[in-house]
């Protein structure tokens, strides 16, 4: 990856002449492609916009918290952790939910708080890259044991060997798991949590997307207090854009995670944003089938045409096998349609588009793969 803005600076260094922590230097920044094409399925974002009724509500929400905007918002968010606990269920309470700016910032303070520098943070990869670029920048070791390189499943004994062969401070396990969109089943979390010697994070950022009969790790929470489970409105709710992650877990844990948040880190303008969003939660989550129905069109239109499609619990679908991926995704983008490439190897990753914009891939896909095969 090359410098993003390498004029930026007028004595004509990059950051990497800055005398930045050493453990930094062989890291990139995370990031996919933001290219100015008609159609964008490459970042696993909600296709349907905010409607008309949603977007007045917001602007009377944001324009109401203006008024108060020289004081500080409440530091706790309590009203929109009480709404978030009405939302999951569960005898969920506003003790057991904290949030903060998108779910990375919530990973970043559950390391903050469970990890740094002489402890370890364990992942099953492939998965959610961030997991170990925030452990590597919060002093956390990050160890990295490997899924099936077929299904991307997890075996429950091979992850339990896995934690009594590191014994690590936190274990990151996502579900479903992006890139690969696989989901972990129940006995795979309650063999993890029992082995682990320290927290679990349960990644559940596309758990709305979850087929019929998938769990969530919710149903774990009782009992488990070194349990965690995070979840983000980025994806269902079509919040991308506002920056809202939480998670729910035993009180114990939000006490602690109070000891590394910074001083008001939501603001009065995205905690009324949220609040909104989830008055309008029927509204909003009535795009999921949509985006359910698109995904599962890709899975098996994709199939038809003889390609390898991995299972998907989520609202994005990786595929292949290819030769030469790199060509696939051009040719696409030569279509005006961009997807994700580089996550797993032969393979490219797409998000479940409207139906207009699934036809547009999935016309253009075969459009690539005839000019391939007549070549």
């Amino acid at each position: 990856m090359t410098d993003r803005y390498p004029a930026a600076s007028p004595a004509g260094i990059s950051w990497r002449d800055l005398p930045i922590r050493d453990d930094l230097r062989g890291l990139t920044p995370y990031g996919a492609p933001q290219l100015d094409v008609p159609i964008l399925l490459n970042t696993n974002e909600n296709p349907y916009p905010p409607s008309a009724a949603l977007v007045a509500d917001l602007a009377e929400a944001v324009t109401h918290a203006a008024a108060g905007a020289n004081r500080y918002p409440d530091r706790d968010a309590d009203e929109l952790r009480k709404d978030l606990a009405q939302y999951l269920g569960h005898g969920l309470l506003g003790a057991n939910l904290w949030a903060a700016n998108g779910s990375n910032e919530i990973i970043q303070q559950i390391l903050q708080c469970f990890g740094g520098a002489g402890r370890t943070a364990l992942g099953f990869e492939p998965s959610y890259s961030m997991h170990r670029l925030i452990a590597l920048a919060t002093g956390t070791g990050w160890v990295a044991e490997q899924r099936d390189p077929e299904t991307f499943e997890l075996d429950p004994a091979r992850a339990v060997a896995a934690i009594e062969r590191h014994r690590p401070d936190v274990v990151f396990l996502t579900s479903p798991n992006n890139p690969t969109g696989t989901a972990a089943p129940l006995e795979l979390i309650e063999a993890v949590v029992d082995a682990a010697p320290g927290m679990v994070v349960i990644d559940e950022a596309y758990a709305e997307f979850f087929r019929p009969g998938t769990p969530s790790a919710l149903t774990l929470l009782p009992g488990r207090p070194r349990l965690l489970v995070t979840r983000t409105m980025s994806k269902a709710f079509a919040m991308a854009g506002a920056r809202i992650g939480y998670l729910a877990a035993d009180p114990a844990v939000i006490d602690a995670l109070l000891l590394v948040r910074l001083p008001y880190h939501l603001s009065v303008f995205t905690q009324a944003v949220a609040r909104t969003a989830l008055a309008h939660t029927a509204e909003l989550l009535g795009t999921v089938d949509a985006v359910k129905a698109q995904r599962d069109r890709i899975v098996a239109e994709l199939t038809g045409l003889g390609l390898s499609v991995v299972p998907s619990d989520a609202n994005f679908v990786s595929f292949g096998d290819f030769a030469d991926p790199h060509a696939v995704w051009q040719g696409l983008l030569e279509r005006g349609v961009l997807i994700r490439e580089g996550l797993l190897p032969h393979k490219l990753r797409v998000t479940a588009g409207t139906e207009d914009e699934t036809t547009a891939f999935l016309d253009g896909l075969r459009d690539v793969l005839a000019k391939e095969s007549a070549q």
